[in-house]
């Protein structure tokens, strides 16, 4: 099941209706989970038993991690809880990839075989409830977090469907406190949960399949170069449709869940408005970000073991976030990139000590120059913005190509050094990319430091009412399909 889509208004509107009956507490939560597998269980209903061995097993390994006294046992559990999940993230995910290039391997030695072609199909959110489950164990054997005695839950807190399938990735103190006790939204909580609902909504029907996903799925599908201004478009129309698509989930998820009295950790803030890529990854995914950096980045040694070191684990910790976006050397590619880039970021503050960015995305804070007037910083930071949204379209060329080959030739025509490809695009999808694109960044630059409530919340009552009709009116005029979300297949 999909938020954008006519079964979900149905379900929604009846799970609303059973959350707001004068049922006990307990009730209310055995409802939600058996919501949560009914919107799960639509797109494949025998995973479900995934999802219930990865709860299972991690409920009573973190028990069993809490109880015991001998390290050694308590490592034994967590590597129990380890291995189930990232054993079935590796099958799943992995596994057509690691034969495929093993394969490649042997032939490349001269070694003839040909493995059959596995049938494995990828459970829908298994990235997600993976890292979920894994920060909860991870956090018991810690000491950080106390196992939840209740399985209900912490079966709720695993599969609560807003969450579930794309995130935002959720730890055990963002949602188990919630669950314990009764809790129902205000009037202003439904209010504002159903805004950001029609706001997440207009974003991916409208922005993301209704404007950009057209040019771009058409001009990445092309087998031949195009000219150069059909080239930067289409990763143009990408940039805007994956913001879309993905902020438009986690702003729907958000909403639907504050309707229910629950709040999720926010995903995106204005990320392309970053000054650095410091700065983007602390506004890009934010919940994965943090997820790397604390129970991946951190435990490499973080920056705590000198310069090398910390550029080493930087780039492990991007290399494996590409990865942990697709079974694809692309995406390491993707995540190589950032990596790099972040990399290049500290040296170059290291060494001029005036970086006005964010100190890393791992552990900063924001640090700003006395000495330069206010307005020159303001132009200067501006500039930086516009050359890091450069960085980062390039970077997304490898995420949406299909295979290497792709992408280079893509990269070739956008850079001129290819020329000769036909002029593909119309002049109104260009244009309307070319209106996507500014708006975007006037949008994210002029809300960077703003809250989107604060600022709504500021609006007479016509004119948020006004917008709010405009962008539902335009959801259903342009709504053709219950398309996917992009991140559906991480």
């Amino acid at each position: 099941m999909v938020f954008n889509s006519y079964t979900f208004v149905l379900f929604f509107i009846l799970l609303l209706v059973l959350h707001n009956l004068p049922f006990s507490w307990k009730t209310k939560k055995i409802n939600l989970l058996i919501a949560s597998y009914l919107f799960y269980a639509l797109w494949n209903p025998p995973f479900i038993l995934l999802l219930w061995l990865s709860t299972v097993v991690d409920y009573y390994m973190a028990r069993l991690i809490a109880v015991s006294e001998n390290k050694s046992r308590r490592k034994l559990w967590l590597c129990v809880s380890l291995l189930l999940n990232l054993g079935m993230l590796s099958y799943f995910k992995y596994g057509g990839f690691i034969l495929e290039n093993f394969t490649a391997a042997l032939n490349s030695i001269g070694i003839l075989y040909q493995a059959a072609k596995p049938d494995i199909i990828l459970p829908v959110g298994i990235s997600f409830y993976t890292f979920v489950t894994l920060s909860y164990t991870i956090d018991v054997y810690r000491k950080k977090f106390a196992p939840e005695p209740s399985f209900l839950n912490f079966a709720l807190f695993v599969t609560y469907f807003p969450h579930l399938v794309a995130g935002p990735i959720v730890r055990p103190e963002d949602l188990i406190p919630q669950f314990k006790v009764p809790r129902k939204a205000t009037s202003e909580q439904v209010t504002w949960g159903m805004f950001l609902l029609s706001l997440g909504l207009f974003m991916k029907v409208v922005i993301a399949d209704g404007w950009m996903s057209e040019p771009a799925d058409f001009i990445f599908g092309l087998p031949f170069p195009v000219y150069p201004l059909d080239a930067w478009s289409a990763v143009l129309a990408f940039s805007a449709q994956i913001f879309c698509d993905f902020a438009g989930y986690s702003t729907c998820a958000i909403g639907v869940s504050l309707c229910l009295g629950f709040t999720l950790p926010e995903n995106f803030r204005y990320p392309y408005a970053s000054i650095g890529f410091s700065d983007f990854w602390r506004r890009w995914h934010i919940t994965l970000s943090t997820w790397l950096r604390d129970y991946l980045y951190v435990p490499l040694g973080g920056n705590r073991t000198g310069q090398f070191r910390t550029y080493i684990n930087l780039m492990i910790t991007m290399l494996l976030g590409g990865l942990w976006h697709g079974a694809s050397w692309n995406f390491v590619i993707w995540g190589g990139l950032h990596g790099f880039f972040l990399c290049i970021e500290r040296l170059f503050r290291t060494a001029s000590k005036k970086w006005s960015a964010p100190e890393n995305v791992m552990e900063g804070v924001v640090v700003q120059s006395s000495i330069i007037p206010v307005r020159s910083k303001n132009i200067s930071n501006f500039l930086l913005a516009l050359l890091t949204l450069l960085l980062v379209n390039i970077t997304w060329v490898f995420f949406r190509a299909p295979d290497f080959g792709s992408a280079m030739r893509m990269l070739l025509c956008m850079f001129g050094v290819i020329t000769q490809g036909p002029k593909m695009l119309s002049t109104p999808d260009m244009l309307k990319i070319a209106i996507v694109t500014v708006g975007l960044i006037v949008v994210h630059w002029s809300m960077r430091e703003k809250s989107l409530k604060q600022v709504f919340g500021k609006l007479p009552w016509w004119a948020l009412g006004t917008m709010w009709a405009i962008m539902l009116i335009l959801v259903v005029l342009t709504q053709k399909s219950t398309s996917s979300f992009i991140y559906f297949q991480f």
